[in-house]
């Protein structure tokens, strides 16, 4: 094995042991005891917005908001201002250094009562590693600060009065150890281009205080990605989630919001030739390649939930759990957070506490959003959905 692919093993090791998912057998290679699947740039499916982390990942159908694109496309139409930036800040492995993190940018804007465009931008910032070539201290190689980041921008369109589509498209940049150190490292940036799909329906339901909504969307669909010169390519996070929310006027000041998505990676399952397969032909495979049938296909698929009470559209709770099979990772914990709307201005912070007896990146650690919110939406006499 080459020192990158070392280097790429460590890595994805590291990373998974960091969100909590034990490690069986190796990471790269067809380890028969390993059921857990690994992919490049797993930064992209971290949720990076308070308001969701706060309730257990759950956003492919809540209500829109700036982070919007992040979950689907297509809901982004939805909101109800014309222009607005959000920016959010999530410690990882807080607990135990303070020099990597997560930041994300995103922002919208209203070209007219259908349509709307945004932009977005997830840094991921690993803190500084000491490269070596051995135990001694003449085996330094150097110091880097290895990065990912992702830039996307997403349209989202509104069909008829109750369903809208979307799509975005993204630019993938990891570069985990930069020109190689010193040349001793067979080593490059990884670079990709995916796209995301999204549709969105939503209408009242029961009462004229109540609103049920059903979001659907495909993520990071794009090119493997590889760190050399070499063959050998790794599969980027694409993601099928699907899920609905539930909204219920409880009084004219207090509502409250039930919501539930499932997750599922399009990536074949570890297995003979899993790495090799081509990305179409991979997307396909992973729902029917998993060695133990249909059942281990359905513990493949991961479950968030939450609910969110709303006080004078002001104050917001909010409590989320999320679950994960145990030999497909292994994830479980709560989830807390709270909102706060001041006129144009809005605060989100969200807390993690794994129920499990595993450690995860983001435990007993603040997540942040801030968002900036402009202008209520005008209404239009001339619509193409009126």
């Amino acid at each position: 094995m080459s020192k990158l692919a070392a280097f790429i093993v460590v890595f994805s090791v590291a990373f998974a042991v960091a969100i909590g998912q034990p490690v069986q057998g190796t990471v790269i290679g067809q380890d028969s005891t390993n059921r857990i699947i690994t992919t490049a740039v797993p930064f992209l499916g971290i949720t990076p917005d308070a308001r969701a982390a706060g309730m257990g990942d759950a956003g492919v159908a809540t209500s829109a908001d700036a982070n919007s694109a992040f979950w689907n496309a297509a809901k982004l139409v939805r909101i109800d201002q014309s222009y607005g930036v959000a920016g959010s800040y999530t410690p990882w492995l807080g607990k135990i250094i303070n020099d990597m993190s997560i930041f994300y940018l995103s922002g919208f804007y209203r070209i007219r009562k259908e349509e709307v465009v945004a932009a977005s931008m997830k840094y991921f910032d690993l803190g500084e590693i000491q490269f070596n070539n051995g135990p001694l201290p003449e085996n330094q190689l150097g110091r880097y600060n290895p990065r990912e980041f992702a830039f996307d921008v997403t349209y989202s369109r509104e069909l008829t009065q109750y369903f809208s589509i979307g799509g975005a498209v993204r630019y993938i940049h990891s570069n985990l150890t930069g020109s190689g150190i010193g040349g001793s490292i067979d080593a490059r940036p990884a670079n990709s281009v995916a796209v995301d799909m999204g549709v969105y329906y939503t209408k009242p339901f029961l009462s004229r205080n109540a609103n049920l909504a059903l979001g659907a969307a495909i993520t990071n669909i794009g090119a493997k990605v590889s760190y050399s010169s070499s063959e050998f390519r790794d599969f980027i996070p694409g993601n099928l989630r699907i899920g609905g929310a539930y909204t219920t006027d409880l009084d004219p000041l207090n509502s409250i919001t039930f919501a539930m998505d499932f997750n599922k990676l399009l990536v074949p399952s570890p297995g003979a030739g899993s790495k090799s397969a081509p990305l179409l032909s991979g997307i396909f495979r992973s729902f029917t390649d998993a060695r133990g049938g249909f059942t281990e296909e359905i513990r493949e698929v991961t479950m968030s939930s939450g609910i969110e009470y709303w006080y004078n559209k002001t104050f917001a709770a909010r409590l989320g759990y999320f679950l994960e099979a145990r030999d497909k990772g292994n994830r479980k914990y709560l989830t807390a957070g709270a909102g706060l709307r001041v006129e144009r201005f809005g605060l989100d912070v969200a807390y993690l506490v794994p129920t499990n007896r595993l450690e995860n990146a983001l435990a007993e650690t603040l997540r942040f959003t801030l968002l900036i919110n402009f202008r209520e939406r005008e209404k239009e006499n001339n619509s193409v959905t009126d």
